[in-house]
């Protein structure tokens, strides 16, 4: 009876056992104390059984409790939190935490999440390696795994960085579950105490069961974080909308007003002042040289000059993209098909909005549309018949000479007078800027300006092959991307001529790819014996002139043997003693020539290259010398021979 009362009155398990030692002491022995002693086994498991009935009813309250929980919407992170608390009052453990896969293609492992219990920071961006601790055994097996004592156990692969957390933290005993989400495992979840155990059945199995309502939950607040990241970004997306369609209403209402302007019949000063209203910053309207048409703003002295300034250092400007210059002064280039007729300046500080560039490069083209109406589309018009005539003069099907005459004189060009082809070769995508920006190059200069073959073509006057092509260069390499590769070749004074000269040029602009000289300019003149080669007129005497010229002229005006002692020095191999030897001079005369020599034609005279042109150049001298006294009176000749 007494037993039973203990029992009944949930008394504790030592009690149990003095009430068997109460009945030795009153003589009870034999089968008796036998009975008492089964009945105390049989009560203790009745006790043990109601209080195992106990924790489950327990574990199910908080089950049902947690269910309850997140049964609201919760962030992602708030379900880890309380998933973890839950599990750690649930088995009354020290520590619990959720592990996640890494974020990050890059990022690979698993990340501890939600740590509650926990008293050190050295959790913080504790990273698990793949295929290290519990939880990479828990993964792989997709079943519950647990530890009595962590650090001591070599049935799984351990990470050095968690083995210290474990130690800083003290714990030993460790539970790992899965934690799915829609079908699949996602994480696990753990549960660890500061001393050393077991984890009974009923525990695996609370925690199972509770990693499973807690996967639920998860899969169920990131799929509400999703879909709030993507409610707010399509609200941000709808008012954007909204901000860009008032935007292009009022847009496309400025754009009207500026060409009603043009259509109504205004100035250029009109014009620009209602720019100005419209782009809230004052305006200056350029010519193609940089002159002043119209300007709208108040503007102070200072900035006036400022503007006029800019606009004659920007020079041509054909990228029709608005281009920030100095002090927040904008501009963009005012264009008629491949022709400039000026620029728009606008001083809008150092950032500009896209509506602001958009309306600034409409502007431009409403002023492209006045400056041309103004002109009647004369310039226009000249330009086409300009590339005409100068396609015209590149076919190979001769036209009457005075045709091509009679078309040039119109547009201020006279084809009699000397002219020098140049022939640029973009490099890359820039093609379409590069022909608009030599056009207005050869209108710059009164020239003409085509494309033939793929290539730019212009004829311009002048008799300086080389200067022109480096004209052109330093034109066309401001423009995006790399320089283009130009030559030159004349003078021409002939309609005829003109073909000649663009195939002497073509054929030097392919030697220049050939030699790997591109993204630089040249002439055929400027290409010593290349350059000799590679004309349809061979010029030997401006070969040997431009080669030697100096030694030659000094040797004549001084009578000095320069050339004499060039000869020797180069047939001995480049050796001043031999050559000296030859010459039955001191070998410190050699050297002396040789650097006056330097001092005539450059110091680098004996590099491969030159040395190469100085030896052609001296052969081509002799023969030349030897034509002539053969040509010439036979006593003239012995005469020139004594000398």
């Amino acid at each position: 009876m007494a037993l039973l009362d203990l029992l009944a009155g949930e008394g504790p398990a030592n009690r149990f056992e003095a009430v068997v030692e109460e009945a030795r002491r009153q003589g009870v022995s034999g089968a008796d104390l036998r009975r008492v002693e089964q009945i105390k086994r049989l009560a203790l498991a009745i006790q043990a059984r109601l209080e195992r009935r106990q924790q489950w009813s327990a574990a199910l309250t908080t089950l049902v409790d947690t269910a309850s929980d997140l049964a609201s919407p919760y962030t992602v992170e708030d379900t880890l939190k309380i998933i973890t608390r839950r599990a750690r009052l649930l088995l009354g453990a020290d520590v619990a935490w959720v592990t996640l896969p890494a974020a990050g293609d890059d990022d690979a492992g698993f990340r501890l999440h939600s740590l509650d219990g926990h008293v050190t920071m050295l959790n913080a961006r504790l990273r698990l390696p793949e295929g290290a601790g519990l939880a990479a055994a828990v993964l792989a097996h997709r079943a519950p795994l647990w530890t009595s004592d962590y650090l001591t156990d070599d049935s799984f692969r351990h990470a050095d960085e968690l083995d210290q957390w474990i130690s800083a933290e003290g714990l030993h005993a460790v539970l790992a579950v899965p934690l799915s989400r829609a079908a699949a495992t996602a994480g696990s979840l753990h549960v660890a105490d500061r001393s050393v155990r077991p984890f009974s059945a009923d525990e695996i199995a609370q925690v199972s069961m509770l990693a499973e309502i807690g996967g639920v939950a998860l899969d169920r607040a990131v799929y509400l974080d999703e879909t709030v990241a993507e409610m707010s970004a399509l609200r941000e997306r709808v008012l954007r909308a909204e901000s860009e369609r008032a935007d292009a209403r009022a847009l496309a209402a400025a754009q009207g007003a500026l060409l009603d302007l043009v259509l109504g019949g205004c100035d250029a000063q009109l014009l620009v002042e209602e720019c100005r209203l419209r782009l809230g910053a004052p305006v200056l309207l350029c010519g193609p040289h940089g002159t002043a048409i119209a300007v709208s703003g108040d503007l102070s002295e200072h900035t006036r000059e400022e503007f006029t300034r800019v606009a004659k250092h920007a020079g041509t400007l054909l990228d029709p993209s608005p281009a920030l210059l100095d002090d927040g002064i904008w501009s963009v280039p005012v264009l008629a098909g491949s022709h400039h007729l000026g620029a728009l300046y606008v001083q809008a500080g150092p950032a500009l909005s896209g509506d602001t560039a958009q309306l600034l490069r409409y502007a431009a083209r409403v002023a492209a549309v006045l400056l041309s109406l103004q002109e009647g589309g004369g310039a226009v018009v000249e330009g086409q018949l300009g590339d005409e005539l100068l396609g015209d003069l590149l076919i190979s099907v001769p036209r009457p000479r005075e045709v091509l005459e009679r078309r040039a004189r119109r547009l201020g060009i006279g084809l009699d007078q000397p002219h020098v082809v140049v022939v640029a070769r973009p490099e890359g995508d820039a093609q379409g800027h590069a022909v608009t920006r030599a056009s207005s190059c050869a209108r710059r200069m009164n020239g003409l300006q085509t494309t033939h073959e793929g290539d730019i073509v212009l004829l311009l006057p002048g008799t300086d092959p080389g200067a022109a092509a480096r004209t052109v260069h330093d034109e066309l390499s401001t423009l995006p991307g790399s320089p283009p590769t130009v030559s030159g070749a004349g003078p021409v004074s002939d309609p005829g001529a003109v073909l000649h000269g663009y195939r002497e040029a073509a054929r030097c602009l392919d030697a220049m790819t050939a030699l790997g000289a591109t993204g630089t300019p040249a002439s055929t003149h400027e290409m010593g014996f290349v350059g000799l080669l590679l004309s349809d007129q061979v010029d030997a005497e401006r070969f040997i002139q431009s080669t030697i010229g100096a030694v030659l002229d000094y040797d004549e005006q001084r009578l000095t043997e320069l050339v004499r002692t060039l000869d020797a020095y180069f047939e001995t191999g480049g050796s001043p003693t031999y050559a000296a030897e030859r010459l039955h001079v001191h070998p410190n005369t050699v050297a002396r020539r040789l650097e006056r020599i330097g001092d005539l034609i450059g110091p680098d005279w004996q590099r491969p290259e030159r040395a190469l042109e100085i030896q052609l150049a001296l052969r081509m001298s002799r023969i030349r010398r030897v034509l002539r006294e053969r040509k010439a009176p036979a006593g003239d000749a012995a005469g020139d021979q004594d000398a």
